[in-house]
């Protein structure tokens, strides 16, 4: 674990990881799935994400991990608007078991 990882593990910059990650999250669900990104929209503003939208981000933040180790020859390649660390979907997860919901 280096410094960074560390720093990101502290409560309020565990927080920040989640906030950029929501938004992203947020911002390609509203493109795709409207009334989707309106409620958990809402749920996240009143602080209690619904299962449905726990699990939906639970997914989405593992499937977009772009830093997966592999070069341009071995794949995969996840292009995304945010760059998505292992660390940042552990950090996730961990923020919404913590939120009472199953990851």
């Amino acid at each position: 674990m280096n410094s960074e990882d560390k720093q990101q593990r502290t409560p309020s910059g565990e927080r920040r990881t989640v906030e950029r990650l929501v938004a992203a999250w947020l911002a390609e669900t509203e493109r795709h799935d409207s009334a989707a990104a309106r409620e958990a929209r809402t749920g996240w503003e009143r602080g209690s994400l619904s299962d449905r939208a726990a699990e939906d981000l639970a997914t989405w933040v593992t499937a977009r991990v772009t830093d997966t180790a592999f070069n341009e020859d071995e794949g995969p390649w996840v292009g995304a608007d945010v760059r998505i660390t292992p660390s940042d979907k552990d950090t996730v997860h961990d923020w919404l078991r913590a939120q009472g919901h199953a990851v």
